[in-house]
């Protein structure tokens, strides 16, 4: 799952994904709610892929989920 990624952006992605499902929303409607296409979460989220989201990416989605930013980051470093 997504080899040439770095540890702490696998374990944002993971974060990011288990707040969205933890809320009930889907890939698409966050997507959409930050702004972005139809495929933009489901893209990030496919381990085929090696999407990533960046700092305002990471603020929109926290606004969506209506929670903080630092939520999806890990207490100490990876």
């Amino acid at each position: 799952m997504h080899e040439s990624l770095e540890k702490i952006e696998l374990h944002i992605i993971s974060k990011v994904r288990e707040l969205r499902l933890n809320k009930g929303i889907s890939q698409t409607n966050l997507s959409h709610s930050i702004g972005k296409g139809t495929t933009f979460v489901s893209d990030i989220e496919a381990p085929s892929k090696k999407a990533k989201y960046n700092v305002i990416h990471l603020n929109l989605i926290a606004k969506a989920l209506d929670c903080s930013p630092k939520d999806f980051w890990p207490e100490k470093p990876l």
